[in-house]
Parts: C-alpha cells; structure tokens; sequence
C-alpha cells in the first residue's frame, strides 16, 4: 500500500491517477465505470476542477484509493 501526504487538489488527482494506473485502468474504462467523462476523469487527474464529495468517494472506490482523516488534539487539557 502505498501513501502521500495531501496538499492540495493537484495532489489528489496524482494519487488518484496512480491508483488508476496501478489497477491497469484507462481513463476511458475509469469513466465508463463511473458514469462521467474521460475529459472529468483527465480534469479530475489534473487538479483542474472539483467535484462533489459523493463523486470523489465513488472514484476513490473505483481506484482503491482510501481517505484518512488526522488531526491535532490538545493534549493538554
């Protein structure tokens, strides 16, 4: 399994892109899947347009791609 730290869109698409490539998906095969197209997926790849969180889950599910929430606590209280 692989990791990247994210900080911003680009780097979200590149860590999509890689997912895709890794499960030997083309963009075209990607799109068909989701029901969008090959132009979002290349936008998407790109970090040159947003989508909608339930559309960025479904390409993450599409991919393998998981999301990890980590924050800073106060730990002194």
């Amino acid at each position: 399994m692989t990791s990247t730290r994210l900080r911003a869109p680009a780097d979200l698409g590149l860590a999509l892109q890689q997912a895709r490539l890794g499960r030997g998906l083309s963009q075209v095969e990607l799109a068909g899947e989701l029901g969008i197209s090959q132009r979002s997926i290349s936008e998407i790849e790109s970090g040159k347009t947003t989508i909608y969180l339930r559309k960025l889950f479904d390409l993450m599910g599409a991919t393998g791609v998981e999301l990890t929430a980590t924050w800073a606590t106060d730990e002194s209280s």
